[in-house]
């Protein structure tokens, strides 16, 4: 990372205590099975589970021994905002695998992703299963300064590495009825507290899913870095997919497979609340959260309220792929989460 790059980050960054606390936000398993809780960062609920965290474990310990990574800038992606400071966005998390809190890092000390492959199958011509550590290696990799919005309502702007998804695609050679894209992320039952808790969720590995023509957007990351170098587990090591027109759960973590179909996928937020995480789920102020508004946003770190943007502000490089919808067709909604 450059010294400007820094000097910009240290700018902002926080200590711990002043970090907006964990309780300010409910988390989405309390969204569902508590529908009738009022508002958004009223919970006093933090669950979490058992700690993983060895003695003397820390957050700086999660960003020590990560690989540099030599990536280009693509100038084409500023910022209307300062950068989130390296330690805030590491402390702020939602990774459901390992606790329901925001609290990740602590959890993730176990959490094996290396070495790590990656399958692209389904209705492709040249299915193909990659070691992560040698697709990284043979790719020409971009530093994208890229918004963040989370569906509750929080937000950061951070410096992801990594390269299109439609590069992966193409080179799978998509068959003429391919028309969605499914994820699904890994499975380890014995390094994923909540993966083996028995009655969290019960719905394990996540998976998500795109149609084919936003998977093949310009935007559309698969993301293997972060503040110039690799990723931190708590952010979806070892590989991942930004989408950042979307709400960050459309964006699947420490993926293990990239499935191209025919039909509309299930995804595991609309399947645990239909009601509430919309397949499509794009950022739109106008349509609000059934129990809180999307009209702003609060970012990490510094707290500051901003106005939350259509598709986050990248309607230009999307908007096509929803024009023409009337108000009443859910893409055009936007999603209610």
């Amino acid at each position: 990372m450059s010294q400007k790059l820094e000097a910009s980050q240290s700018r902002f960054m926080l200590p711990a205590d002043e970090v907006t606390p964990e309780h300010v936000w409910l988390n989405r398993r309390r969204f569902i099975q508590a529908l009738g809780v009022a508002g958004l960062g009223l919970s006093p609920w933090l669950g979490g589970g058992r700690a993983l965290a060895g003695p003397g474990f820390t957050l700086e310990d999660t960003l020590k021994g990560l690989a540099p990574l030599k990536s280009r800038p693509d100038k084409r992606f500023g910022l209307d905002r300062p950068l989130t400071a390296r330690r805030v966005a590491a402390s702020f998390n939602n990774f459901y695998e390992f606790t329901p809190t925001k609290n990740v890092w602590p959890k993730v000390e176990r959490f094996q992703t290396k070495p790590w492959r990656l399958e692209i199958s389904g209705l492709v011509k040249n299915p193909v299963t990659y070691d992560v550590k040698d697709l990284i290696a043979g790719q020409k990799l971009e530093e994208r300064l890229y918004r963040f919005r989370c569906v509750e309502a929080w937000a950061m702007a951070v410096p992801w590495i990594g390269f299109p998804l439609h590069r992966l695609l193409k080179q799978a050679l998509p068959l003429p009825q391919a028309r969605y894209v499914r994820f699904r992320s890994f499975l380890k039952r014995d390094q994923a507290p909540v993966q083996n808790d028995g009655s969290t969720y019960n719905l394990w590995p996540y998976f998500e899913g795109l149609t084919l023509p936003e998977a093949m957007n310009e935007l559309a990351l698969v993301t293997v870095g972060i503040y110039s170098h690799e990723l931190p587990k708590q952010h979806g090591a070892p590989i991942r997919v930004v989408l950042p027109w979307k709400y960050g759960f459309k964006g699947p973590k420490s993926i293990t497979r990239i499935e191209l179909v025919a039909e509309q996928p299930r995804t595991f937020w609309n399947t645990l609340g239909p009601d509430e995480y919309d397949f499509w789920s794009n950022v739109n102020p106008d349509k609000p959260h059934p129990r809180w508004s999307q009209k702003y946003e609060r970012m990490l770190g510094t707290g500051d309220s901003r106005p939350t943007q259509l598709y986050n502000g990248y309607g230009s490089y999307v908007a096509h792929l929803y024009a023409g919808m009337q108000e009443s067709d859910p893409r055009f909604g936007f999603g209610k989460g």
